[in-house]
This record gives structure tokens, C-alpha cells and sequence, in this order.
């Protein structure tokens, strides 16, 4: 007899490996997805999921615990390894709770991609027809084994590319080394910034003070070279008779209220979004400078203003005064109806209200800034029965378009000296891409910061020219603000002399393309576009848009 109690049976705590069962065909979808390019598939988080999913169970219990813990996560990690920026950023936007019941069900089904859903639907019937005779969990380890050999460059240290800053021109000069990691980017954000805040126009008194003339700046909601390509607008009649186009033109963010506080502020180099809203100095304020120079100036929207704080934005952030003739202009039907349920007037009855007014007023120089959001995303068209229809973008781009042109003639007609500067706030984002769906702005990605912007003057002499004169250089608002600045101290407009455009256009400012919204910036580095989603967070190549 043993003097020793007889040992326990062993406690069974893990059972038979079972493989990854239904999982398999969870993340056989992530892997087609990451070779059609949907998805930018994290390996490291991946594999450790499926390490805990395929680890055994003794009791099925805790299989079934394990599953529902599960579910989520997948959710979670499936949406992280989308382009998508973070959800969080969405909840944060305070705007997002007064979009109309129509735009809310309009943006959801844009999330929908048929073929996407296609593909996902093949790959269903094909499981469960190749699941009756082959381990795909097998199939499953091979995947994660392809994906991590194309990561194994991680494991090299990148090179670091050295960065010089030209304060005369803002210019950063970049290596060629490599593809750059994220201090060699974060270092050149931050030289960026600093070389810009050097950067200031000069504002100076005409030595023979020139006739006197009106500045018009009419920043539009929405209208990025991408979005009239979209639409075959990009060659149009009203930018063909433009006297100068620029072609490189980086509105530096996605969003109406920062975009139009940068134009307001065009006196100085860019600055960072978190600056926007600090005090600047005086002499950065665009309009605050005319006034110095003897400008009257006003503002006018074809919309209410209201929608996230815009007219009382820029007029703090601007130094702007009220409306010209009140946030809502009297006796002028509405066009359209504005996603959050607010009218929208037609931009030629504003703006010729506005010009008659202007006419009456024993002022010699007048600037005025005026927004429009006709173009603006989920407005929708205003019936003859006071109802309302979806209106596409072409239809409305072609008919402010035509109203432009129609008040540029109205201008002529007056024989009125005047400068207009078209200035776009952003793009559409009429294709959306990766990272964003279609009139998603939440990242300002070149497609929607590249804005045609135009200038053309008005009954100001002869133009000698039969074309616009087109600026390839990389540009920003600094380089605009120079233009109106040179225009005013040219003394050449003083004796009806034509236009020496060499003179006027020659050693303009010019600007790196980096764009910042709230907590997201993209810039571009040896041509090659970077993003970044989170303030503190790590640099991503900018993925390709799909054709």
C-alpha cells in the first residue's frame, strides 16, 4: 500500500486543435481585400487575433465566451485596417447632427460598393464549396506568411533624407534617399512651419496713387481641379478668359471655415490649423491691409452662415463686418436647400443685388469677400412647388458657372474699374478614394486642396494677351495676397498703360503642398503625397486612388 495519496487526474484545459473554423473566412476576406487594395491589412494585431482564436478549449463554454468576445474585436480591427480615418473623428464633428434625414441616408449608401460586396460574395460560395475538402486554416497561415514577407522591410532602418530651408521662396529642399520614416517627415513639418511663419507680404503705399478700383473675392465652397474633370468642366468659359490661372494651387485644408480664415489671413505664410484660431498680427489680415491702403470692405454669402459657426468664424477670425445686406437677403428665392435644411440663393441674384448696392455707395475702393456653398455637398434643388430634388454637382457647377460669367459682364458693363480673384475653398471629393468616401473631406488629400484659382481684371487697361497667363509653380494664398499687393503699388494703372504681366507675376511666393485639418495633415515629399490621421501618430504613403 502506498504511503501516497494516488495523483489526480490531469484538468483537461485546452482540447483538440480544431483550426480556425468559420474564422478562415474572415480573414480570407481581409486578404482579398488587402490585394484589391481596400484594405491597408496590419499584420501584427491580425496574427495575434488568429493566434487567440486558434488556440484549444477544453470546454465549449469558454469556445463560445471566446466567440462572443470576438465578434467585436473583429468589427474593431476590420474597420482599423481600412483606410478610414478614425471613427472617433466623425462623433467629434458637431455639425454631423444637423444633416437632414435625405443627406443622412444618402452618405450611408455611398459606404456601399457593389463590387466590393461582389467579390465578398464569390468568396463566400467558394468556402463553402472548397471547405468540404481542404484545411483552410492552412490556406490561412500562408497568407499571414505572404503578407508578412512583403513587411519584412521594417526591419531595415529607412534613410533619412537631410532638410533645408529657403526662407526666400518657403521652399524645403528634400533628399533623395529612400522612402522617409517619421521623424525625417515630422522634421520636415516642422521646418515647414517655421519657414513660413518668416514669410509676410508688404502692403505699400503707390508712389502715384493709382485710379480706383474694387477687389472681389469670391471663395467658392467645393471646386477642386478633380471635381470639374469629373464633371468635363475643366475647360469652361469662364476660367478661359481668366488673365491669370494658377495650376499648382494648395488650398491647405478641406474644410470652409479654416479654408476661408487662411484667405483672410493671405498677408502671412501658412501656419498651422491649431493657429487658426490665435491671435494673429495685424498685418497678416488681407483685408484689414486694404483697409489701410483707403478700402472700404464688405462681405456677402448666398447662404445663412449659420451651419458649424461659419459667418461668425470668419468675421473673428477675419475681422470682417456684418453682411453687407443681412444674413439673408430680401425678396430673392431660394435656389437650393443646403444639407442642413437651410436655403441657398442663387449666386447672380446675390451677387448683382449686391453690385447695385455697391453702385450707390460714394466709395472710390471697395473689397469685398463673399462665400458661396452652391456647390456645397447634399444640397438639393428647389422646386417651383416649394418641394425639393436631388441636384447633381455638373448641374450646379455649369450654373455657377454661367452666373459668374453672366456678373463678370455685369462688371464690364458698369466700366467700373475691378479685380476679381476666384478663390475655392476645397473640393467635393466627387471620387472619394481609400481613405475617404465621395464627399467625405475629412482628410485633406491633394484632390480636394488642388483648386483652380483665377484673376482677372476688369476695364483696367489693355491685358496684351489673348490667354491666360498660367503659374505652374507650387502656390498658396501668400502668392495671391502679392498680386493684389503689387496691383495696388504698380504705377502703371495709374496712366491706362497695359499690364507688364513679367512685372506682375515674375518671383511670386511659393509654397510647399502640406495640408492640415483638424489632427490630420498630408503633405507632399519627393513628389510622393504622406498622411498622417492622428496628431502624434505615424506617417502612411497616401494610397492610389482606384480608377
Amino acid at each position: 500500500m502506498s504511503l501516497f495519496k494516488p495523483a489526480s487526474p490531469a484538468y483537461k484545459i485546452a482540447g483538440a486543435w480544431q483550426g480556425l473554423g468559420a474564422w478562415n473566412l474572415y480573414f480570407l476576406g481581409k486578404f482579398l481585400l488587402t490585394w484589391t487594395g481596400h484594405l491597408n491589412f496590419q499584420v501584427l494585431p491580425n496574427l495575434i487575433f488568429a493566434v487567440a482564436l486558434l488556440i484549444p478549449l477544453g470546454r465549449p463554454v469558454w469556445s463560445r465566451l471566446r466567440t462572443l468576445i470576438a465578434i467585436p474585436v473583429a468589427v474593431a480591427l476590420l474597420y482599423q485596417d481600412t483606410w478610414f480615418p478614425p471613427f472617433s473623428r466623425l462623433l467629434a464633428q458637431p455639425g454631423v447632427l444637423d444633416f437632414s434625414f435625405d443627406y443622412v441616408v444618402e452618405l450611408l449608401g455611398r459606404f456601399i460598393d457593389w463590387q466590393v460586396c461582389a467579390l465578398l460574395l464569390l468568396l463566400i460560395v467558394g468556402y463553402a464549396f472548397v471547405n468540404q475538402w481542404l484545411r483552410l486554416t492552412t490556406l490561412t497561415v500562408v497568407g499571414f506568411a505572404w503578407l508578412s514577407m512583403g513587411n519584412l522591410q521594417w526591419l531595415l532602418p529607412p534613410a533619412a533624407a537631410p532638410l533645408v530651408a529657403g526662407t526666400q521662396t518657403g521652399a524645403v529642399t528634400q533628399g533623395n534617399a529612400g522612402e522617409p520614416d517619421d521623424a525625417t517627415l515630422n522634421s520636415y513639418l516642422e521646418t515647414f512651419y517655421k519657414t513660413e511663419a518668416q514669410r509676410q507680404v508688404e502692403f505699400k503705399t503707390a508712389a502715384v496713387t493709382p485710379p480706383p478700383f474694387d477687389l472681389l473675392v469670391i471663395n467658392i465652397c467645393s471646386m477642386a481641379w478633380d471635381d470639374l474633370d469629373a464633371v468635363g468642366l475643366r475647360e469652361n468659359s469662364l476660367f478661359s478668359q481668366m488673365d491669370v490661372i494658377f495650376d499648382n494651387f494648395n488650398s491647405a485644408t478641406a474644410y470652409s471655415g479654416p479654408a476661408a480664415i487662411r484667405l483672410l489671413r493671405a498677408s502671412c505664410g501658412q501656419t498651422a490649423h491649431t493657429q487658426l484660431y490665435k491671435p494673429a498680427p495685424d498685418q497678416c489680415f488681407l483685408f484689414d491691409d486694404l483697409r489701410k491702403l483707403g478700402f472700404s470692405d464688405e462681405l456677402m454669402l448666398n447662404h445663412t452662415g449659420e451651419f458649424d459657426g461659419f459667418l461668425q468664424e470668419v468675421r473673428d477670425q477675419g475681422q470682417l463686418p456684418p453682411p453687407a445686406l443681412g444674413v439673408v437677403p430680401s425678396a430673392l428665392p431660394r435656389t437650393y436647400v443646403g444639407f442642413d435644411g437651410s436655403p441657398i440663393w442663387r449666386d447672380r441674384d446675390v451677387l448683382s443685388k449686391w453690385w447695385q448696392h455697391r453702385l450707390s455707395e460714394d466709395k472710390p475702393n471697395m473689397a469685398l469677400f463673399y462665400n458661396t456653398t452652391s456647390l456645397h455637398d447634399g444640397n438639393r434643388q428647389v422646386q417651383r412647388d416649394g418641394g425639393t430634388k436631388p441636384a447633381d454637382y455638373s448641374s450646379r457647377a455649369q450654373v455657377l458657372l454661367d452666373d459668374l460669367n453672366a456678373f463678370i459682364k455685369e462688371l464690364e458693363k458698369s466700366g467700373r474699374r475691378v479685380v476679381v480673384a476666384i478663390v475655392p475653398e476645397h473640393g467635393a471629393a466627387l471620387h472619394g478614394d481609400r481613405m475617404q468616401i465621395s464627399g467625405m473631406r475629412e482628410i485633406p488629400s491633394e484632390s480636394i486642396t488642388h483648386v483652380p484659382v483665377g484673376i482677372k481684371l476688369i476695364n483696367m487697361g489693355g491685358n496684351g494677351q489673348a490667354a491666360p497667363v498660367h503659374i505652374t509653380q507650387p502656390s498658396s494664398y501668400l502668392a495671391v495676397a502679392e498680386i493684389i499687393a503689387r496691383l495696388y503699388a504698380d504705377p502703371a494703372l495709374s496712366d491706362g498703360q497695359s499690364m507688364d504681366w513679367s512685372k506682375l507675376l515674375t518671383d511670386l511666393p511659393q509654397t510647399q503642398k502640406v495640408s492640415e485639418n483638424s489632427g490630420t495633415v498630408v503633405l507632399d515629399y519627393n513628389g510622393k503625397p504622406y498622411v498622417r490621421i492622428k496628431e502624434d501618430g505615424g506617417w502612411l504613403p497616401y494610397p492610389q486612388r482606384f480608377k
